[in-house]
């Protein structure tokens, strides 16, 4: 093989430098700029790392910006126990914006509209507050038979979602220079802020899309450069002491389920040295649902 061969081998078809892969285990938050995909942002993470596999919590629009809860390797075991709840977002409402898909992305239209009072706002956010149903926009990632809304929504098919439950922790009004109004929603895991806004318009006797989203923060995790987590200060599982040899866990033998501390069914940390383990203790048995783990992960 030539020597320009091999180096064009080495390129990617962006005609950057190719990456070897290896296993990473890493959790942290990153930061999706505007006008990108969550997954195509979590490809472009995974190759800076050069990990092989990767996941996030919480889909972005891609017209959004802010963010998300990243693991590599095995962490991404670890979603379904992180606090990622309640989340907050700051976002921007163009008031007057006819757009189907509730965002700057699909505006269509935009027609004036006289302005609102400050003390106006303030009372048609306070009336959003708390628990209530919401029903998700047609352009969402929810599946409808198997397909996603979105999908059907562009191909010009009705789609009739379902309300669900959700709740409005808290709303505030940071700013209104008409016809923009900038507040701060923090929601429960499920809400559309893109829904939020048009429901402020829509109290308000008009139209409304986004023009900006970034989420802030998701439970207690907020973006600090993508430093790397330590798991065990985020997880929402109590811890369990194993009462044998250490070495079962570090073997990942069967695990007695009267030989741990706390023997109610449940999910637990089992932590050791700089390593821990998860397991599960179900009907008297005991499961591993990560097992041997460093705590500093794999780089």
């Amino acid at each position: 093989m030539s020597k320009e061969s091999r180096e064009t081998r080495s390129l990617n078809r962006k005609g950057e430098p190719r990456r070897e892969r290896r296993e990473v285990d890493r959790l942290f938050v990153a930061y999706k700029p505007p006008f990108v995909s969550s997954n195509s942002y979590l490809g472009h993470l995974k190759w800076r790392y050069g990990a092989k596999s990767g996941g996030f919590s919480g889909t972005l629009d891609p017209f959004a910006s802010g963010v998300m809860v990243v693991a590599f390797g095995r962490f991404t075991r670890l979603f379904r126990f992180l606090n990622k709840a309640p989340k907050t977002y700051r976002a921007v409402l163009y008031l007057g914006a006819q757009s189907p898909t509730l965002d700057l992305e699909g505006i269509t239209k935009v027609s004036a509209v006289p302005p609102v009072s400050e003390a106006v706002l303030l009372s048609v956010l306070t009336g959003l507050q708390g628990d209530r149903l919401q029903t998700p926009p047609a352009y969402s990632a929810k599946r409808v038979q198997g397909r996603r809304a979105y999908d059907l929504a562009r191909e010009g098919e009705t789609v009739a979602l379902a309300p669900v439950p959700v709740t409005i922790h808290d709303l505030k009004l940071l700013n209104c220079r008409h016809p923009f109004v900038t507040f701060e929603a923090t929601v429960s895991e499920g809400t559309y802020i893109r829904v939020l806004g048009e429901e402020i318009a829509l109290a308000l006797g008009c139209d409304g899309a986004l023009v900006t989203l970034e989420r802030l923060r998701e439970g207690e995790f907020i973006f600090d450069g993508e430093r790397a987590l330590d798991p065990l200060a985020h997880l929402r599982i109590p811890e369990n002491r194993f009462l044998g040899p250490e070495r079962m866990l570090t073997l990942g033998q069967k695990l007695p389920a009267d030989s741990f501390e706390k023997q109610e069914e449940g999910a637990y940390i089992v932590a050791y040295q700089e390593n821990f383990s998860i397991i599960e203790i179900q009907e008297g048995r005991v499961n591993y649902l990560l097992n041997n783990q460093s705590r500093r992960g794999r780089a």
